[in-house]
C-alpha cells in the first residue's frame, strides 16, 4: 500500500491549541498521526512562535509570514485570504503529489491555482465566513471596524465561489453541511465535526457555588456575550458568575468590577481553565452567531457539569438534548435558578457518552478523513 501523506495548510500556527480554530487543526494532526498519516504542515505565522511540539508531530513544518497592512486590503480578495499567500508555499506543494487540506477559507488563496488542478484538494470549513463577518459588522461599535467587517463580508461572499475547485468539502456542523450542499449541489460535501482534546470524560459529580463563562475575550462576539451575561442576566442574582479567558478589553474589565457577584480571571493557564470548567455548577455558553461548531461547547460537555446554552450555540450540532436551553435573559435566569439547586450525577455522563461518541470521536472521524483523502490509493 502506498504511504499516506497529507499537506495541511493552516491559517495560523496551531500550537498552543488554546482557541477554537487551532484546536480543530492541532487535534486533527495529532489523531491523523496516530492513524499512520504523515503530515506536511504549512502555517501562516503572526504573533506566534515556531513550534517544536508541531515539528515532533509532523514530517515537516513550514512557516510563512502574513502580508498584513493597508496594501493587502486594497483588493477584491478578502483580507483574511489575500494576507495568506506565499510563492514558497506553492513551490513546496508542487514538490510531490499528496492530497492538500485547506483549513478555513483563510487558507484558500491557491485553491484555484492551475498548478494544483490535478491534485486532490479538500476544504475544511470552520464557519460560513461571510455570515460571520456580517454579524461582526452588526455588533461592532467602532465605525472603521464596522466598515471593514462589512466590506470583508461582501468580499468573502464573492470569494466563496472559489470552493467549487475543491474535490471535497468538510463542514463542522449539520447546518453548515446543508448550506454548502445547497450552494454546491454537484460537489462532494460531508459532515465532519471538529477534532477536540477530549479522549474521555472528566466530569465530577456533585455541585458547586459558581457559574462559568469562558472564551477568547478579545473576540467581539465573546466579550459581547460576556457583557450580556453580566448586565442582562446576573445583575441582581444571588448566584456567582466567573468569566475567564484571554485578553479581555478594558470595558469588560470595568463592567465586571462593578458587580459584586462577578469575578474576572484574565489569561488563565490550561490547568486553571480546566479546573474552572470542571468545578463550575454550570458552564453558560451563549452566542449570537449560529454558524460553525463552538468547540468550547464540546469541551464543556466532556469536562463540566451542567451546560446552559442559547439555541444558536447548539444549532446543527445534535447536542441540544445534553444542554439546558434558554432563548433570552429571562429564561437564562430561570435555568440558573433551577440548576443551582441540582446535583450532577454520573447517569448524565452516561447520556453524554452515548451521544458524543456517536459523532464526536476523534478516532472515528480521523478514519473517515483518511478514507476520503486516500480513496484512490490501492
Amino acid at each position: 500500500m502506498p504511504e499516506k501523506k497529507l499537506h495541511i495548510i493552516s491559517f495560523d500556527i496551531p500550537y498552543p491549541a488554546n482557541y477554537g480554530g487551532v484546536i480543530d487543526v492541532f487535534y486533527k494532526i495529532k489523531t491523523l498521526k496516530k492513524a499512520g498519516v504523515g503530515i506536511i504542515l504549512h502555517c501562516y505565522a503572526y504573533g506566534r512562535n515556531e513550534s517544536p511540539e508541531l515539528e515532533a508531530l509532523c514530517e515537516k513544518v513550514y512557516y510563512y509570514p502574513r502580508h498584513t497592512g493597508w496594501r493587502t486590503n486594497i483588493s477584491l480578495k478578502p483580507y483574511i485570504v489575500n494576507s495568506r499567500r506565499s510563492e514558497q508555499l506553492i513551490n513546496n506543494l508542487l514538490a510531490d503529489e499528496y492530497p492538500i487540506l485547506f483549513e478555513g477559507l483563510h487558507s484558500c488563496f491557491y485553491l484555484d491555482d492551475p498548478c494544483l488542478a490535478q491534485r486532490l484538494k479538500i476544504y475544511r470549513e470552520s464557519n460560513i465566513e461571510h455570515h460571520y463577518y456580517a454579524h461582526l459588522a452588526k455588533v461592532e461599535k467602532n465605525v472603521f471596524k464596522k466598515l471593514f467587517f462589512t466590506i470583508e463580508s461582501w468580499r468573502l461572499k464573492i470569494y466563496q465561489q472559489k470552493l467549487k475547485h475543491a474535490d471535497l468539502m468538510l463542514a463542522v456542523s449539520a447546518s453548515d453541511t446543508a448550506y454548502l450542499k445547497h450552494c454546491f449541489p454537484l460537489h462532494h460535501v460531508e459532515y465532519l465535526p471538529s477534532f477536540h482534546p477530549n479522549d474521555d470524560f472528566e466530569v465530577q459529580a456533585g455541585k458547586s457555588d459558581f457559574f462559568l463563562y469562558h472564551g477568547k475575550l478579545s473576540v467581539t462576539e465573546n466579550y459581547n456575550a460576556a457583557e450580556y451575561l453580566v448586565e442582562e442576566v446576573f445583575a441582581g442574582l444571588p448566584q456567582q458568575l466567573v468569566i475567564a479567558g484571554m485578553d479581555p478589553p478594558a470595558h469588560l474589565i470595568k463592567k465586571c468590577s462593578s458587580h459584586k457577584n462577578v469575578r474576572l480571571i484574565t489569561n488563565p493557564d490550561d490547568a486553571t481553565m480546566f479546573g474552572l470548567i470542571r468545578d463550575a455548577q454550570a458552564n453558560i455558553l451563549v452566542t449570537f452567531q449560529p454558524t460553525g461548531l463552538k468547540l468550547k461547547l464540546l469541551n464543556t460537555l466532556f469536562k463540566g457539569r451542567f451546560c446552559i446554552v442559547n439555541p444558536e450555540m447548539v444549532q446543527g450540532t445534535g447536542l441540544d438534548t445534553l444542554c439546558e436551553i434558554a432563548a433570552n435573559a429571562a429564561e437564562l435566569k430561570e435555568k440558573i435558578a433551577l440548576v443551582a439547586r441540582k446535583d450532577f450525577d454520573m447517569q448524565q455522563v452516561a447520556r453524554r457518552r452515548a451521544v458524543l461518541m456517536k459523532n464526536y470521536s476523534n478516532t472515528t472521524n480521523a478514519q473517515k478523513l483518511v478514507e476520503w483523502a486516500f480513496k484512490f490509493d490501492n
